[in-house]
């Protein structure tokens, strides 16, 4: 296991930089991180899908697939590449706090 700090905040985080433990997460996190992915700033669009993701992942005990989250977050999965370049359903995890979902490269 690894401590990444982030929004200056020790985090324990895997070898690819995604979080351990999901409460150790913030907003404050996922803003800086999402700048760090190029995205400078979260929208109303983007925390949508953030929140949906926790909330499966800390219901369920597994982030959704990206083919349920275009179906169950409310945001179509065209927008999903468009809100979260280079695979969202990864990338969102990430900003999200969770650990990166199954089926992931």
């Amino acid at each position: 296991m690894t401590t990444a700090t982030i929004a200056g905040v020790d985090v324990d985080v895997d070898a690819e930089g995604f979080f351990t433990d999901p409460q150790q997460w913030t907003d404050d996190m996922a803003r800086e991180m999402a700048r760090e992915a190029g995205i400078p700033e979260l929208t109303e669009r983007h925390w949508l899908v953030i929140r949906y993701m926790r909330a499966q992942y800390l219901e369920k005990g597994t982030a959704p697939t990206i083919r349920s989250l275009g179906k169950e977050s409310g945001v179509a999965i065209k927008e999903l590449y468009q809100l979260f370049p280079k695979g969202p359903a990864k990338l969102a995890a990430r900003l999200g706090g969770i650990p990166k979902p199954r089926g992931c490269i």
